[in-house]
């Protein structure tokens, strides 16, 4: 498993190593999971990517599989709730932002018949393939991820910085920024990743 090149940061944690390998940096065009990730790493904020990835699983128990449409229905007896879930992450300004976000997101496919369409479109619809050689090259934000995080921001988004959202960015494979000598960066960049296949 582990003669493979990858990304430094995937380590030899075997859940951080299979994210690595199966979804990081692979286009995704499944409203909810954009919506998922959209909220994980909102979550994330403050704390690293690997304590989010261990609780996913419970996050997507607690938050009815990230169905946009449950989660802005949330009242506040859910968000208390939510808040005594010690398998979460408690934290209530992100709560209260995933609901918000929530309904937020909902205007969005109204509007543009998808969240994948609207956000998609960003980087017209395909992927922006970078080629750094070492890990300490990729940025944390660029001026992309700026203006999706100032118009998100002005629809009402919350936690949605451009840091959070060149991360999201980077998970959904709007961007691929693995390393040119990692094995995922030399594969079929085309390939789509299945909401199917992640959550078994």
């Amino acid at each position: 498993m582990n003669e493979k090149t990858r990304c430094i940061w995937a380590g030899d944690i075997p859940i951080y190593i299979d994210y690595h390998d199966k979804e990081w940096g692979r286009p995704v065009h499944d409203d909810i999971k954009l919506f998922e990730m959209l909220i994980l790493e909102g979550m994330q904020a403050g704390l690293s990517w690997i304590t989010v990835l261990k609780k996913r699983e419970a996050f997507r128990e607690a938050f009815d599989r990230f169905d946009p449409y449950k989660v802005a229905l949330y009242d506040d007896a859910k968000i208390q709730e939510l808040l005594k879930n010690e398998k979460i992450i408690r934290n209530r300004l992100k709560i209260n932002a995933a609901v918000n976000n929530a309904k937020l997101y909902l205007k969005i496919i109204e509007e543009y018949g998808s969240f994948d369409k609207f956000i998609w479109g960003y980087v017209d619809y395909t992927s922006i393939i970078n080629s750094w050689e070492k890990h300490d090259d990729v940025p944390v934000s660029t001026s992309l991820s700026d203006k999706i995080s100032k118009d998100l921001k002005k629809m009402g988004f919350k936690f949605v910085g451009s840091t959070i959202i060149y991360s999201f960015m980077q998970a959904v494979g709007m961007v691929n920024d693995h390393i040119t000598e990692c094995f995922v960066y030399k594969e079929d960049k085309t390939s789509v990743i299945s909401i199917d296949n992640l959550i078994e």
